[in-house]
Formats: structure tokens, C-alpha cells, sequence
């Protein structure tokens, strides 16, 4: 596995030896990354279920400002940090270890730029994300990842890649959203 993209192109990614890990493929990080050319440069991003933190890291390869990482199984944590430690991007990476679902619960509205959820595909956990984030968007561009036959609601664009697919949801801007301070996550990140 490797970026694919951006400053770091060509760099290999470490992954964990675990069969419940499924990294992003790369035609289908091509295909997101290329869907999301304007919002990535300058961009807070959050990569929920990041498992070896593949769509973060080519999020910050294409500009992004920073990237939050939240995983909590040890064995991709443990590659999670060694990847971003390989490209030395510490300074823009957080790591949480921290369940997914109530992570994103807990989030203020409008606090990411982009966000990327790609939970495991056999799971429901994507539903109830996205239903949390339809209530209350803690982002303004959530892209998720995820089987074909696993029906959501209805995106602002959906691209189908064999047996994969992305829905990518965007939320109607805040009023205020330029007047706020930056609010910073109540949970504290582990140290790379």
C-alpha cells in the first residue's frame, strides 16, 4: 500500500497484520482524492475508523492544514503512528484512541472541513453516523466509504467503483460559521 498522490506519492504505508483492517484501495483513494480536489488544500480533517490512517495521510500529501485520526484497535494505531512518523507529518496529526461513534458525538458542529468515515463494510455503524451527522453536521464534507449494496441516504454525489462505493455528503454552511472560534476536541490525543 502507498500514497498515491500529492507530496508524498509513490511513499509506502505500513499495514497492520490484521485481518479486520481493510485499507482503502488505491483506485478508490484515487477516485476520492480526485472528488475532493477543492476542499483538501488548507482543509481541518478528521479520518474516523482510521485503521492505518491512508485517506488522512493523502489528505495532508494534497495540502490538507491537519488531520485527526481516531482508531482504537492496538494493531492499527501501532502502524497508524509509524506511518505518520515515516512521513514526518507529527506536526499535522493527532491520533485518538477513541471509538468512533461517540468521538463524532461529542463533536461541535462545523469543526472539520472534510471528513472521512470507512468503517468495516458488514457493519451498521456508517448508518448511525450518518444519520448523527444529517441531525447535527460536525463537518462540512463527510465522504464515506462502503459496499455497494449497503444503502444510504441519499448523497450529494455517489461514484460506484466495482464493488465499492463512495457517498459523499455535503452540509448547507453555518451563518455564523466565520464568526466562531476554533474549538478545540475535548479529548485529548495520544502522543505518536
Amino acid at each position: 500500500m502507498r500514497i498515491v498522490g500529492g507530496k508524498f506519492g509513490g511513499r509506502t504505508l505500513t499495514s497492520p497484520n490484521d485481518f479486520r483492517v481493510r485499507p482503502t484501495a488505491e483506485p478508490v483513494r484515487v477516485k476520492m482524492m480526485k472528488l475532493l480536489e477543492a476542499d483538501l488544500p488548507d482543509a481541518r480533517v478528521l479520518d474516523l475508523f482510521a485503521g492505518t490512517g491512508a485517506l488522512g495521510l493523502e489528505a495532508i500529501s494534497r495540502g490538507a492544514k491537519y488531520v485527526d485520526f481516531v482508531e482504537f484497535r492496538p494493531a492499527s494505531l501501532h502502524a497508524l503512528q509509524a506511518n505518520i512518523k515515516a512521513l514526518r507529518v507529527t506536526e499535522k496529526a493527532r491520533v485518538y484512541k477513541k471509538d468512533a461513534l461517540p468521538f463524532a458525538d461529542a463533536l461541535p458542529p462545523d469543526r472539520y472541513d472534510v471528513a472521512f468515515a470507512d468503517p468495516p463494510y458488514e457493519s451498521r455503524m456508517l448508518d448511525r453516523l450518518i444519520e448523527r451527522w444529517i441531525r447535527a453536521p460536525w463537518s462540512k464534507v463527510l465522504v464515506a466509504e462502503h459496499a455497494v449494496a449497503h444503502q444510504l441516504p441519499r448523497a450529494a454525489k455517489y461514484v460506484r467503483l466495482e464493488d465499492t462505493a463512495i457517498s459523499i455528503y455535503r452540509a448547507a454552511p453555518l451563518p455564523d460559521a466565520a464568526s466562531r472560534p476554533p474549538v478545540v476536541p475535548t479529548v485529548a490525543p495520544i502522543a505518536p
